[in-house]
């Protein structure tokens, strides 16, 4: 059996995962999916988080996993948490998984790729900064169709009432990777075709700007844990067994 450590993306919390968390639990995994320190803070707290803070946070969860092999597998904005913590400790985890996440390369920032990638109107209209752009925030009454078209109303009404402030540093911040560690680490990438919120365009873009992934395509929106969460689990332990001895 595995340890999957699941980071969720900008906005919320290790909650977005309960329904893959239901899943794979029931087959005897273990899974950790916090809330990332610093999310939902004030002006002082969401200055105070970095890329290298989350990282370090993550490859902690790592190793103390209970069950082996060790999968850590990031959402959206998860991604670049997932591929920093693989240049700080390879060591900590078998294997890591993208999930509609950034998949950037040394030297980029999500928001150089937002530059590259150009604008996507109605996910940036519901983006607003707040203390003096320590953060922004999500206007939950315009959110759903953006992060979550295709998934079930109710559990997309819950979920769009527990989003928080976002950090602004970390999605600032250059990534730092190297081919021996962070390219020590077998990959798997989970594109979602039907995402409005990192289109599948963009998706495919860091595909190829990173490559070496094994690509898994769901007919998913951005919040693939909603709208497909048996598909999302299926693929995670697909992952787990690519890395098994």
């Amino acid at each position: 059996m595995a340890t999957f450590v699941l980071i969720h993306g900008s906005w919320h919390g290790g909650w977005c995962f309960d329904p893959v968390r239901a899943i794979l639990e029931a087959e005897g995994h273990e899974v950790i999916a916090p809330d990332l320190p610093g999310m939902g803070g004030d002006g002082a707290a969401l200055r105070a988080v970095t890329l290298a803070g989350w990282a370090e946070f993550a490859a902690g969860l790592c190793r103390g996993a209970r069950q082996q092999p060790v999968i850590l597998a990031g959402h959206s904005r998860g991604g670049l948490v997932v591929s920093q913590t693989a240049e700080l400790a390879p060591d900590a985890m078998d294997g890591v998984v993208y999930l509609c996440a950034m998949m950037l390369p040394d030297g980029m920032s999500r928001a150089q790729f937002k530059q590259i990638e150009g604008p996507n109107p109605d996910f940036d209209a519901i983006i607003s900064p707040v203390f003096e752009g320590a953060g922004t925030v999500i206007d939950a009454s315009r959110a759903a169709p953006v992060f979550a078209q295709l998934s079930p109303p109710d559990l997309v009404a819950a979920a769009m009432a527990r989003l928080v402030a976002e950090p602004h540093g970390p999605r600032s911040t250059p990534l730092q990777l190297s081919p021996d560690r962070f390219g020590s680490r077998p990959r798997t990438y989970i594109e979602c075709t039907e995402d409005r919120t990192i289109p599948i365009a963009s998706q495919r873009r860091m595909q190829a700007l990173v490559p070496g992934a094994e690509v898994v395509t769901l007919e998913a929106d951005h919040s693939p844990y909603l709208s497909r969460p048996q598909e999302v689990a299926a693929a995670l332990i697909a992952a787990a067994a690519r890395v098994s001895p």
